[in-house]
């Protein structure tokens, strides 16, 4: 090949190198939507009207119900309606329990951060149990931050021992006490901690019950604590996080007995109300709502 053919085959390739590049790719074999294939816009016209997956038993293990003539009193404890929705929960006022059902409720905030939890357990009268649990950052945001949750059918055996807790001792005392050690006549104070909000919903009694930051205070609500948590941790690794201590309790405790057996007590605050009985209910129950 002379020095001018080669001259012309090189402006000849030159000439093609762009519409090589603009040429589109051979299509792929993969169907539409793999790899990196946009989704399709949806269509304005039915987005209103489509049929959307029906959400799973265990997100509101109560949804559909009807209220009849001697249904029970609605529920009226709990965090604002408005809250629950930013969690992700049915609010707990629209949730209806018949005969042998029960709601439990634990609401989390620690003192020294913004990663707050809450969790839900429902014991239905067919015997089945189910777990709900968020956690999140409450603050600085008018959204819960990076929330995790998960919605969980519990394990056969669970019922049994979640209805134990109804009668526990802890659902008779003040909702809110003060720590009054025996050799002291003025009040332990506690800047640093964890506060627990607890709720028991039956159909016949309406518990609600807070313990905040001191040891003794959350240990006398320990063993309701420890199993709540049992239920909820080791569904979700990053709900799991937020509990680094898991479901151990055992610190509270002794702290609790340590206060009793050194003649030392748990009385109600000052500002303490009274349990409400069904149906005359009042509302709501957290005076300072989580997040």
């Amino acid at each position: 090949m002379t020095r001018g053919a080669v001259r012309v085959l090189a402006l000849a390739l030159a000439a093609l190198a762009p519409a090589a590049l603009a040429a589109p790719p051979p299509a792929a074999s993969e169907p539409p939507g793999a790899l990196d294939a946009p989704w399709p816009s949806p269509d304005p016209n039915s987005w209103w009207s489509d049929e959307r997956p029906k959400p799973a038993e265990a997100a509101d293990p109560l949804a559909g119900r009807r209220v009849g003539r001697n249904a029970a009193p609605p529920i009226r404890l709990g965090a604002d309606p408005l809250l629950y929705r930013l969690w992700g929960l049915p609010p707990l006022q629209g949730e209806t329990l018949k005969s042998g059902e029960m709601i439990l409720e634990l609401w989390v905030r620690p003192s020294l951060t913004v990663r707050q939890a809450v969790v839900r357990l429902v014991v239905r009268r067919d015997g089945e149990a189910f777990v709900q649990a968020r956690a999140g950052l409450g603050c600085c945001t008018p959204e819960i931050g990076r929330r995790v949750g998960f919605d969980a059918k519990l394990d056969t055996g669970w019922a049994p021992r979640l209805l134990k807790l109804k009668d526990d001792p802890l659902w008779d005392a003040p909702r809110d006490v003060r720590v009054v050690e025996a050799e002291s006549s003025t009040d332990s104070i506690c800047v640093n901690g964890v506060a627990y909000d607890l709720v028991l919903a039956t159909t016949d009694k309406f518990r609600s019950i807070r313990r905040a930051c001191d040891p003794a205070e959350v240990g006398q609500a320990g063993d309701v604590l420890e199993a709540m948590l049992s239920a909820a941790l080791g569904h979700e690794p990053r709900f799991d996080v937020a509990f680094p201590k898991g479901a151990d309790f055992s610190g509270d405790r002794r702290a609790y007995q340590a206060l009793v057996a050194g003649g030392g007590a748990l009385k109600p605050a000052a500002n303490a109300r009274p349990q409400p009985t069904p149906p005359e209910l009042e509302t709501p129950e957290l005076a300072t709502p989580p997040g």
